[in-house]
Protein backbone atom coordinates (compact mmCIF):
# COMPACT_ATOMS: atom_id res chain seq x y z
CA UNK A 1 0.00 0.00 0.00
CA UNK A 2 1.14 3.59 -0.81
CA UNK A 3 -0.57 6.29 0.94
CA UNK A 4 0.09 10.08 -0.66
CA UNK A 5 -0.63 12.68 1.85
CA UNK A 6 -1.05 16.18 0.15
CA UNK A 7 -0.71 18.48 2.52
CA UNK A 8 -0.86 21.78 0.72
CA UNK A 9 0.17 23.79 -2.60
CA UNK A 10 3.10 20.96 -4.06
CA UNK A 11 3.84 19.95 -0.92
CA UNK A 12 2.94 15.92 -0.27
CA UNK A 13 4.49 13.15 1.50
CA UNK A 14 4.72 9.49 -0.34
CA UNK A 15 4.17 6.81 2.40
CA UNK A 16 4.90 3.26 1.99
CA UNK A 17 5.60 0.60 4.60
CA UNK A 18 9.65 1.43 4.59
CA UNK A 19 9.85 4.99 3.78
CA UNK A 20 8.73 8.37 4.07
CA UNK A 21 9.19 11.38 0.68
CA UNK A 22 7.99 14.54 1.52
CA UNK A 23 8.28 16.59 -1.65
CA UNK A 24 8.90 20.38 -2.03
CA UNK A 25 8.17 21.15 1.89
CA UNK A 26 6.39 24.57 2.04
CA UNK A 27 5.51 24.27 5.98
CA UNK A 28 5.69 28.40 6.80
CA UNK A 29 2.73 29.55 8.52
CA UNK A 30 -0.13 31.22 6.63
CA UNK A 31 0.74 34.77 5.23
CA UNK A 32 4.14 35.16 5.76
CA UNK A 33 5.18 35.56 2.06
CA UNK A 34 4.41 38.65 0.07
CA UNK A 35 1.49 38.47 -2.83
CA UNK A 36 2.82 36.84 -6.24
CA UNK A 37 0.47 39.30 -7.85
CA UNK A 38 -1.26 42.35 -7.24
CA UNK A 39 -3.83 42.87 -9.90
CA UNK A 40 -4.09 40.35 -12.18
CA UNK A 41 -5.44 38.10 -9.55
CA UNK A 42 -6.73 39.34 -5.79
CA UNK A 43 -3.41 40.57 -3.90
CA UNK A 44 -2.82 38.42 -0.80
CA UNK A 45 -0.13 37.25 0.92
CA UNK A 46 0.95 33.58 0.85
CA UNK A 47 0.30 31.10 1.56
CA UNK A 48 -3.22 31.90 1.71
CA UNK A 49 -3.97 28.86 3.33
CA UNK A 50 -2.87 27.23 6.80
CA UNK A 51 -0.87 24.02 7.08
CA UNK A 52 -3.84 21.28 7.51
CA UNK A 53 -3.65 19.73 11.46
CA UNK A 54 -2.96 16.40 10.77
CA UNK A 55 0.62 17.18 9.70
CA UNK A 56 3.13 16.98 12.92
CA UNK A 57 2.46 13.09 13.07
CA UNK A 58 3.38 12.01 9.25
CA UNK A 59 6.00 14.70 8.90
CA UNK A 60 8.17 13.06 12.49
CA UNK A 61 8.01 10.10 10.12
CA UNK A 62 10.22 11.91 7.36
CA UNK A 63 13.00 9.51 5.57
CA UNK A 64 13.70 11.33 2.55
CA UNK A 65 12.78 14.99 0.96
CA UNK A 66 12.07 15.19 -3.01
CA UNK A 67 12.61 19.20 -4.15
CA UNK A 68 11.82 19.98 -7.77
CA UNK A 69 13.17 23.62 -7.89
CA UNK A 70 14.18 26.47 -5.79
CA UNK A 71 10.86 28.72 -5.55
CA UNK A 72 9.74 29.37 -2.37
CA UNK A 73 5.84 27.77 -2.90
CA UNK A 74 8.12 24.50 -3.06
CA UNK A 75 10.33 25.32 -0.37
CA UNK A 76 10.52 28.19 1.97
CA UNK A 77 12.32 29.20 4.85
CA UNK A 78 10.65 26.82 7.30
CA UNK A 79 10.68 23.65 4.75
CA UNK A 80 14.49 24.30 4.94
CA UNK A 81 14.79 24.53 8.98
CA UNK A 82 12.54 21.00 9.10
CA UNK A 83 15.49 19.70 6.48
CA UNK A 84 18.38 21.06 8.14
CA UNK A 85 17.16 20.21 12.00
CA UNK A 86 15.98 16.57 11.01
CA UNK A 87 19.18 16.50 8.57
CA UNK A 88 16.84 14.78 6.12
CA UNK A 89 18.67 13.62 2.89
CA UNK A 90 17.64 14.98 0.13
CA UNK A 91 17.32 14.23 -3.79
CA UNK A 92 17.15 17.32 -6.29
CA UNK A 93 18.76 18.70 -9.42
CA UNK A 94 22.39 18.44 -10.35
CA UNK A 95 21.56 22.58 -11.24
CA UNK A 96 20.36 23.15 -7.83
CA UNK A 97 22.89 21.11 -5.71
CA UNK A 98 25.17 24.45 -5.08
CA UNK A 99 22.55 26.61 -4.00
CA UNK A 100 20.88 23.87 -1.52
CA UNK A 101 24.46 22.80 0.22
CA UNK A 102 24.81 26.36 1.00
CA UNK A 103 21.51 26.44 2.72
CA UNK A 104 22.61 23.46 4.93
CA UNK A 105 20.55 21.00 3.26
CA UNK A 106 21.81 17.15 3.29
CA UNK A 107 22.32 16.27 -0.65
CA UNK A 108 23.42 12.85 -1.04
CA UNK A 109 22.24 12.71 -4.62
CA UNK A 110 21.38 15.04 -7.95
CA UNK A 111 19.82 14.15 -11.22
CA UNK A 112 20.10 15.35 -14.84
CA UNK A 113 17.68 14.95 -17.18
CA UNK A 114 16.70 11.48 -18.60
CA UNK A 115 18.83 10.52 -16.13
CA UNK A 116 18.12 7.13 -14.21
CA UNK A 117 19.53 6.21 -10.68
CA UNK A 118 18.97 4.16 -7.90
CA UNK A 119 16.12 4.79 -5.07
CA UNK A 120 15.32 3.75 -2.40
CA UNK A 121 15.38 0.21 -3.43
CA UNK A 122 13.47 0.94 -6.45
CA UNK A 123 14.92 3.55 -9.66
CA UNK A 124 14.39 7.47 -10.31
CA UNK A 125 14.95 9.37 -13.41
CA UNK A 126 14.92 12.77 -13.87
CA UNK A 127 12.63 14.44 -16.15
CA UNK A 128 12.64 17.82 -18.22
CA UNK A 129 10.29 20.86 -16.93
CA UNK A 130 9.58 23.84 -18.74
CA UNK A 131 7.99 26.38 -15.94
CA UNK A 132 5.83 29.15 -18.34
CA UNK A 133 4.98 29.66 -21.73
CA UNK A 134 7.69 31.66 -23.87
CA UNK A 135 9.73 34.62 -22.43
CA UNK A 136 8.54 33.98 -18.92
CA UNK A 137 10.58 30.40 -18.62
CA UNK A 138 13.41 32.05 -18.58
CA UNK A 139 13.66 34.28 -15.33
CA UNK A 140 11.93 31.33 -13.64
CA UNK A 141 14.79 28.89 -14.07
CA UNK A 142 16.12 25.30 -13.76
CA UNK A 143 12.68 22.88 -12.88
CA UNK A 144 12.94 19.15 -12.51
CA UNK A 145 10.18 16.55 -12.77
CA UNK A 146 10.28 13.12 -11.49
CA UNK A 147 9.92 9.36 -12.44
CA UNK A 148 9.71 7.14 -9.42
CA UNK A 149 10.18 3.44 -9.51
CA UNK A 150 9.26 2.11 -5.80
CA UNK A 151 9.80 -2.01 -5.16
CA UNK A 152 6.26 -3.11 -5.46
CA UNK A 153 4.71 0.23 -5.34
CA UNK A 154 3.06 1.84 -8.53
CA UNK A 155 4.76 4.15 -11.11
CA UNK A 156 4.36 7.98 -10.34
CA UNK A 157 5.31 10.89 -11.92
CA UNK A 158 5.82 14.48 -10.49
CA UNK A 159 5.59 16.82 -13.22
CA UNK A 160 6.41 19.67 -11.23
CA UNK A 161 5.81 22.97 -12.52
CA UNK A 162 6.10 23.10 -16.10
CA UNK A 163 4.22 23.57 -19.29
CA UNK A 164 2.89 20.56 -21.83
CA UNK A 165 6.17 19.64 -23.84
CA UNK A 166 7.21 16.80 -25.94
CA UNK A 167 9.21 15.24 -22.61
CA UNK A 168 6.08 15.12 -20.75
CA UNK A 169 4.33 14.01 -23.44
CA UNK A 170 6.99 11.21 -24.24
CA UNK A 171 6.36 10.57 -20.49
CA UNK A 172 2.89 9.96 -20.49
CA UNK A 173 2.94 7.78 -23.55
CA UNK A 174 6.05 5.72 -23.03
CA UNK A 175 6.23 5.33 -19.67
CA UNK A 176 2.95 5.50 -19.10
CA UNK A 177 3.07 6.56 -15.32
CA UNK A 178 0.03 4.71 -13.35
CA UNK A 179 0.24 7.74 -11.60
CA UNK A 180 0.61 11.59 -12.52
CA UNK A 181 0.98 14.41 -10.32
CA UNK A 182 0.13 17.67 -11.88
CA UNK A 183 0.04 21.64 -11.07
CA UNK A 184 -3.44 23.01 -11.79
CA UNK A 185 -3.44 26.12 -10.23
CA UNK A 186 -2.80 27.88 -13.89
CA UNK A 187 -0.62 30.03 -12.28
CA UNK A 188 0.46 33.86 -13.39
CA UNK A 189 2.08 37.01 -12.47
CA UNK A 190 0.74 40.45 -13.17
CA UNK A 191 3.12 40.31 -16.52
CA UNK A 192 3.47 37.90 -19.04
CA UNK A 193 2.05 33.97 -19.99
CA UNK A 194 1.16 31.62 -17.93
CA UNK A 195 3.64 30.08 -15.39
CA UNK A 196 2.18 26.70 -15.32
CA UNK A 197 -0.41 24.15 -17.90
CA UNK A 198 -3.51 26.22 -19.15
CA UNK A 199 -6.54 24.55 -19.21
CA UNK A 200 -6.20 23.39 -22.31
CA UNK A 201 -2.87 21.51 -21.21
CA UNK A 202 -4.51 20.10 -18.53
CA UNK A 203 -6.92 18.07 -20.42
CA UNK A 204 -4.70 17.37 -22.66
CA UNK A 205 -2.42 15.77 -20.14
CA UNK A 206 -5.24 14.21 -18.29
CA UNK A 207 -6.51 12.70 -22.00
CA UNK A 208 -2.88 11.39 -22.47
CA UNK A 209 -2.46 9.98 -19.02
CA UNK A 210 -2.57 6.20 -18.89
CA UNK A 211 -3.03 5.72 -15.27
CA UNK A 212 -4.62 8.56 -12.52
CA UNK A 213 -3.89 12.14 -12.24
CA UNK A 214 -3.79 14.02 -9.11
CA UNK A 215 -4.28 17.57 -9.06
CA UNK A 216 -2.08 20.04 -6.95
CA UNK A 217 -0.84 23.09 -6.56
CA UNK A 218 -4.40 24.96 -6.00
CA UNK A 219 -5.75 27.28 -3.95
CA UNK A 220 -2.67 27.78 -1.67
CA UNK A 221 -0.37 30.78 -3.38
CA UNK A 222 -3.02 33.71 -4.44
CA UNK A 223 -1.18 33.56 -7.98
CA UNK A 224 -3.00 30.17 -9.02
CA UNK A 225 -6.63 30.92 -9.84
CA UNK A 226 -7.88 27.90 -10.66
CA UNK A 227 -10.07 26.26 -8.03
CA UNK A 228 -10.82 22.97 -6.97
CA UNK A 229 -14.64 23.41 -7.63
CA UNK A 230 -14.23 25.02 -11.13
CA UNK A 231 -11.05 22.43 -12.17
CA UNK A 232 -13.89 19.52 -11.43
CA UNK A 233 -16.79 21.02 -13.92
CA UNK A 234 -14.27 21.17 -16.55
CA UNK A 235 -13.45 17.79 -15.82
CA UNK A 236 -17.41 16.84 -16.01
CA UNK A 237 -17.88 18.70 -19.18
CA UNK A 238 -15.07 17.04 -20.82
CA UNK A 239 -16.08 13.41 -19.37
CA UNK A 240 -12.86 13.12 -17.35
CA UNK A 241 -13.75 13.27 -13.69
CA UNK A 242 -12.88 9.11 -13.55
CA UNK A 243 -9.29 9.67 -14.45
CA UNK A 244 -8.39 12.90 -12.07
CA UNK A 245 -8.05 12.93 -8.16
CA UNK A 246 -8.21 16.75 -6.63
CA UNK A 247 -7.36 15.89 -3.15
CA UNK A 248 -8.36 18.56 -0.12
CA UNK A 249 -5.46 19.90 2.09
CA UNK A 250 -4.57 17.28 5.02
CA UNK A 251 -6.20 14.26 2.37
CA UNK A 252 -4.69 10.86 2.27
CA UNK A 253 -5.12 8.78 -0.94
CA UNK A 254 -4.53 5.19 -0.54
CA UNK A 255 -3.05 3.75 -3.41
CA UNK A 256 -2.92 -0.37 -3.74
CA UNK A 257 0.39 -1.90 -4.32
CA UNK A 258 1.56 -3.86 -7.77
Amino acid sequence: MLNIHHIRNATMILETKKDVILIDPMLGDIGIMPSFTLFRHKARKNPTVPLPKNLESILNKVTHCLITHQHPDHIDKAGIQFLTKKNIPVTCSSKDEKAFRKRGLNIIQTLKYWETQNFLGGTIEGIPAKHGYGFVARPMGNVIGFYIKLPKQKSIYLSSDTIYTESVDKVLKAYKPDISVLACGTAQFDLFNKLIMDINDILKFVKNASGKVIANHMESINHCPLTRKKLREILIKNNLTNKVLIPQDGEVMEIASR
